[in-house]
């Protein structure tokens, strides 16, 4: 029985090939073509498979290299936030001296800008260090002021340096006149309180006519601050002495516990 298949697939095997060697060679090429395309796939797959490892082991990196990769990336990102910092930074401040040199222009003062570079940390609300000295021309008592308002006057000077008294602090008294109807004046000093914005305006008439909001300028007496410097304005005012003179308390202008930028005032 089994040599019987045996012979039967043999007779169809020669069957097979008599039949294709008496097509035309037309028909050959035709059915060669249909029998390698139905191969074609499983050729494709086998090169894939053994291309594969190949290209898996070009692609995984070794762990140590990744960690290098990582921290590299790492540091190139904080570099950017710190430039992104920086460049922030000096957007702000060249926003600022724009500001300053465009005021500059509309005052009647000969100024020059001057950077604080340091505060006194046992008297860190009443006095500032800039960073101009005698060879920029400086001396003592010379105005100090902001765009907004009256700052202080310089007490001492080094070669390359200052140091700024502040509006407040008992070395710097200023006489200072209200802009209303009766021009009232009085002198400027320390204000006795936690809040450093806030400063006494002493004897003034008793007959001043004081209102909350009226502004406070430096009146030109005395040798130090010229007239017209902006000071503040008016919080409120009570009676002294038993009617003998009046007080008032200010509130300043300039913020002193921000001061980046300062103009030193020439005669």
């Amino acid at each position: 029985m089994f040599k019987q298949k045996n012979y039967l697939a043999l007779g169809a095997v020669v069957f097979v090939a008599i039949v294709l060697l008496s097509l035309p060679t037309r028909a050959t090429a035709r059915l060669k073509l249909a029998v390698g395309s139905w191969f074609l796939p499983l050729f494709g797959l086998s090169g894939a498979a053994q291309q594969l490892p190949a290209d898996l082991a070009d692609s995984v990196l070794p762990r140590r290299e990744l960690l290098q990769q990582i921290d590299a990336l790492r540091r190139e990102n904080q570099q950017l936030r710190s430039q992104s910092v920086q460049s922030l930074a000096i957007t702000r401040e060249n926003d600022q001296l724009r500001t300053l040199f465009n005021w500059q222009r509309t005052v009647p003062w000969r100024l020059k800008l001057a950077k604080v570079v340091m505060r006194d940390p046992a008297n860190w609300w009443r006095t500032v260090q800039i960073d101009l000295g005698t060879r920029d021309g400086l001396r003592e008592d010379l105005p100090v002021i902001t765009d907004a308002g009256l700052v202080g006057r310089v007490s001492s000077v080094s070669l390359t340096h200052a140091q700024v008294v502040l509006v407040g602090d008992p070395n710097c008294r200023v006489s200072a006149l209200v802009e209303n109807a009766s021009r009232d004046m009085g002198v400027l000093i320390a204000g006795g309180t936690l809040d450093t914005s806030l400063v006494e305006l002493t004897y003034l008439a008793s007959s001043a006519n004081l209102k909350p909001g009226q502004t406070v300028i430096t009146s030109g007496l005395g040798e130090v601050f010229p007239k017209g410097i902006p000071i503040g304005q008016i919080v409120d005012s009570r009676s002294v002495e038993y009617g003998l003179y009046t007080d008032a308390r200010v509130k300043l202008n300039a913020n002193l516990g921000s001061l980046e930028q300062v103009w030193v005032l020439f005669p």
